[in-house]
């Protein structure tokens, strides 16, 4: 299995990237826009319980956001096209 861990960066940058709202990015996820907005603002992998990172990083994954490095080694995002 995939590791569930993203970056704050990754996570502002797939929702910018999708164009959602921290309330949109909340409804897919049933986490609370309070939560999104703390880990956005941490630095490096956001503490997380729940299993709030595996459904932020699953629902931006359906969106078509694909997770390139590791969280120490050039985390981003690339846009998945369909051709």
């Amino acid at each position: 299995m995939q590791s569930s861990q993203i970056t704050s960066a990754q996570i502002r940058a797939a929702r910018g990237a999708l164009g959602w709202s921290v309330q949109e990015l909340g409804i897919r996820t049933e986490v609370s826009p309070a939560t999104i907005k703390r880990y956005e603002l941490a630095s490096g992998v956001p503490r997380s319980r729940k299993g709030h990172l595996v459904s932020i990083r699953t629902a931006f994954e359906k969106a078509g956001i694909i997770f390139i490095g590791a969280p120490d080694d050039d985390p981003g995002i690339r846009i998945r096209t369909e051709v």
